[in-house]
């Protein structure tokens, strides 16, 4: 397992980090193995959030025994400080902890949530008060608008940047990763999978993996996908499978879309997911949760060429900040089912 210095904060964590977004979803006993495993075998950072379900309280029930173990990041998508300042205390009890390690300001994609949550009664300031009362260590910020997160960052109010990068969303080696190394960050990369839809597992991995940053997070369930994870990391990536792993990431990053979900569609169709795997699922085809996507969405995909209210002009092309083709994408998709 490797370990960096994460960004100024003092601390080495290790290259792989769990997520524990989708532990809610499984047994507690399976959700315990899988972390406590994780623990046992290097893994030093485990990501979860006030908005996970009872994912806090899985963490707490399981692990908290062993809290000098891991480096603990969770986070708040509440905006204003009362709201903000109670979730981190109840995350805090959920996790049976006294401190957080990194308290995140939660999924920050608009300039409006951006300046609520650092307004002078925003949650940056529950996150600081938080902070200063030894209750919080670090405070950092995720979302899914890159490009946005760089300028976000520039006052230096934050220890930490968590975003997407995957092979299908390379777009955070563009501005944001240089201007986290040069500003001394911690760099946090999400969705090596991207949701699910990006295959071979190891391959998909070793792509963040080869890029400048400090911990991948891992949606893991189980013992064996923690085994499976840690397996794609044994092996540094040598010159020519950086090559070969650059060149995937320009053919799947293609559609250009980031995930940050400004686009709605009338008919529920989860346009990112489709953007983003329409690339995957022409290389590679689609793992089982990326074809259940599929199946689960044959009626709304199928049903967009007839809608009347976007034949002239589509409604989501109209709010995407990137200006992209998203309706022709969605009849592309349609192909799939034939």
């Amino acid at each position: 397992m490797r370990y960096t210095l994460f960004g100024q904060t003092g601390h080495h964590v290790s290259s792989l980090g769990f997520g524990a977004m989708n532990l809610p979803g499984v047994p507690l006993q399976q959700a315990g193995d899988a972390l406590n495993y994780a623990l046992d075998h290097g893994i030093n950072y485990v990501d979860t959030a006030a908005g996970y379900r009872n994912s806090e309280e899985i963490i707490g029930e399981t692990i908290s025994h062993r809290r000098s173990d891991y480096f603990l990041a969770t986070k708040t998508n509440k905006r204003d400080y009362a709201s903000a300042k109670e979730e981190i205390e109840r995350s805090l009890v959920r996790m049976k902890t006294d401190v957080i390690d990194l308290l995140q300001i939660h999924y920050v994609n608009y300039v409006s949530e951006f300046q609520a949550a650092m307004d002078a009664e925003g949650a940056y300031k529950a996150a600081l008060e938080m902070k200063e009362a030894g209750k919080v260590r670090f405070i950092g910020i995720t979302g899914h608008r890159p490009e946005l997160l760089a300028k976000w960052i520039a006052k230096g109010q934050f220890d930490q940047v968590l975003f997407h990068l995957n092979l299908a969303q390379p777009f955070a080696l563009q501005e944001l990763i240089p201007t986290l190394t040069k500003m001394g960050m911690g760099k946090v990369a999400m969705k090596p999978l991207s949701g699910g839809f990006i295959q071979p597992v190891e391959k998909a991995i070793r792509y963040p993996y080869s890029q400048d940053v400090n911990v991948i997070i891992s949606g893991m369930v189980s013992v064996d996908e923690v085994k499976q994870n840690i397996a794609a990391m044994e092996q540094e990536v040598g010159a020519e499978e950086r090559q070969e792993l650059e060149q995937l990431a320009l053919e799947l990053g293609s559609h250009n879309c980031r995930r940050c979900n400004y686009c709605s569609c009338p008919l529920e169709i989860k346009i990112p997911d489709v953007m983003i795997s329409s690339q995957v699922r022409n290389v590679f085809g689609l793992l089982p949760k990326g074809d259940g996507f599929y199946q689960k969405s044959k009626e709304s995909i199928l049903s967009c060429a007839d809608y009347e209210p976007c034949k002239e002009k589509p409604l989501c092309e109209q709010q995407c900040p990137y200006h992209l083709p998203m309706r022709k994408v969605i009849m592309e998709a349609a192909s799939y089912y034939n």
